[in-house]
Parts: structure tokens; C-alpha cells; sequence
């Protein structure tokens, strides 16, 4: 477990619902989610592609309305941006450079322009990037524009970082490297992360605790503890353990909603 984890929720949905009507026909998406997140903790969300994982995580940064239920974050009286995204594909800026995309956030905060890049460079060196500043973002892998995404998150010190699939579209060898680094970032910042994946091996690789949706309308319907030590070998008998309860969970709770 994280030991930056307390006992204090920064996250408390209760009774959580989302529905649109598409041509006359009302479509639920995720219905009566109950869910806490500590404080520091590193909370995993894993379940079937449709199921409302990504949803989920658009309610809490406010890109998709409930249609009923409560959210409450308990952000630092003085955080200005409580909660960050981190999305499948990078987005950065193709006409800025590495250093001007990961200060964009961080315009109308009130620092300097000379203030504003030191912040970026420093997230840079946070991510492994420090001599990648001046780059353009084509001239950058898809694990390196992953990275930089990252620490345009974290340059507006965020107190909950949200991460949809960050890493799903790389090949596994870019992809376990970036898990590798995003536990040490998690260790270095203590930030609570929520992560949502379909992939059973990296959610017991990164996560404190998994949560599972499943069925449709998506709903809350397991979770598990991850109590293997850190650091984690990918390849530990413990966590490959973990991965064959998880899956197992995961497909009972699936056949049974």
C-alpha cells in the first residue's frame, strides 16, 4: 500500500447515476455508484469495454452531467485546479514546444512566463524528460508524448490526477516502462490517482485497490484490495496471483449483473 494513503475520503460519490435519451430511447449508463477514494490512495477501475469506466471519471471533472446522486471532492482550500486528466492520446499542441504544452495549464494562474516554464521544466525532469524541452511533440515517441501529458497534469499541482487508458495504445515494453515510472511519480508527489484500464495485469501492477463495474447499466460490483509490497516485479508469484483472483472476480461478478 501507498504509505502517502490516510483514512480522510478526498472523493465520495453516493448513489451515482448517468442516462442520455438517444432518439427517443433512454440509455443508462451507470446506475446507484457508490465509491470513496482515500487520500494518496492509488484507486484502479477496471470492467468491460461499455461499462462506464471512462464515465466515471468524466463526472468527476465535470465533462458529462449525473442525471441524479452526489459527488463531493475535498480539494485543498488553496488547489486551483483540483483535478486533472490524462487522456488515451496525449493532446499536446503540435505548434508549442515540449516545455510551452506542459505550461499551457498553468496560463491565467497569475505566474510569470519565466516562472511558468521552470514550473514545466520541473515537471519535465519529474517524468524523466529534462532534456527534452525545446523538442516539438512530433519529434517525440508515443511513450515520450504519454510522459509529457503527464507532466502537463501535474505542473498545475492537482490534487487528484484522472488517467482514462493512458497507456493502452503502446506497445507493452513502452507501456510497463511507463507503469514503472508513474508508481515512482505517485511515490515522489503522493498524488491519489484514479486509473481506469481494461488490462487485469496493470491494474494489480499499479493499484492500491481495483473496483469493478459490470452489467449494464454499470454499477459498483466488487472490489480488491492490493496488498503486494512495492516496488512490484511485474512477474511476482504474489501479483500474478492477484491478477488470476482478479480476473476470476471479475468474470463471476460480470456473469452474475
Amino acid at each position: 500500500m501507498s504509505e502517502s494513503i490516510t483514512s480522510e475520503p478526498i472523493i465520495s460519490i453516493a448513489g451515482l447515476s448517468l442516462a442520455y435519451e438517444r432518439a427517443g430511447t433512454r440509455n443508462v449508463i451507470l446506475a446507484d455508484l457508490d465509491l470513496t477514494v482515500a487520500r494518496g490512495e492509488f484507486l484502479v477501475i477496471v470492467g468491460e469495454s461499455g461499462v462506464g469506466k471512462s464515465t466515471v471519471l468524466r463526472v468527476l471533472i465535470g465533462l458529462a452531467k449525473p442525471s441524479s446522486g452526489t459527488v463531493r471532492l475535498r480539494a485543498r482550500p488553496d488547489c486551483r485546479t483540483p483535478m486533472a486528466l490524462v487522456f488515451q492520446d496525449a493532446r499536446l499542441l503540435p505548434w508549442r514546444r515540449v516545455v510551452a504544452n506542459v505550461a499551457f495549464g498553468l496560463e491565467g494562474s497569475g505566474l510569470s512566463k519565466a516562472e511558468r516554464l521552470a514550473k514545466a521544466q520541473a515537471m519535465l525532469d519529474l517524468v524523466g524528460l529534462s532534456d527534452l524541452g525545446q523538442r516539438w511533440p512530433h519529434q517525440l515517441s508515443g511513450g515520450q508524448r504519454q510522459r509529457v501529458a503527464i507532466a502537463r497534469a501535474l505542473a498545475v499541482d492537482p490534487d487528484v490526477l484522472l488517467m482514462d487508458e493512458p497507456f493502452s495504445a503502446l506497445d507493452s515494453f513502452t507501456r510497463e516502462g511507463l507503469q514503472d515510472e508513474l508508481q515512482r511519480i505517485q511515490a515522489a508527489t503522493g498524488k491519489t490517482i484514479l486509473f481506469v484500464t481494461h488490462d487485469i495485469d496493470e491494474a494489480v501492477t499499479l493499484a492500491d485497490r481495483v473496483v469493478v463495474l459490470a452489467g449494464s447499466p454499470g454499477r459498483l460490483a466488487a472490489e480488491m484490495p492490493i496488498t503486494v509490497p512495492r516496488p512490484r516485479r511485474r512477474r511476482d508469484a504474489a501479483l500474478q496471483e492477484a491478477a488470476r483472483q482478479l480476473r476470476m472476480e471479475l468474470s463471476n461478478r460480470s456473469a452474475e449483473l
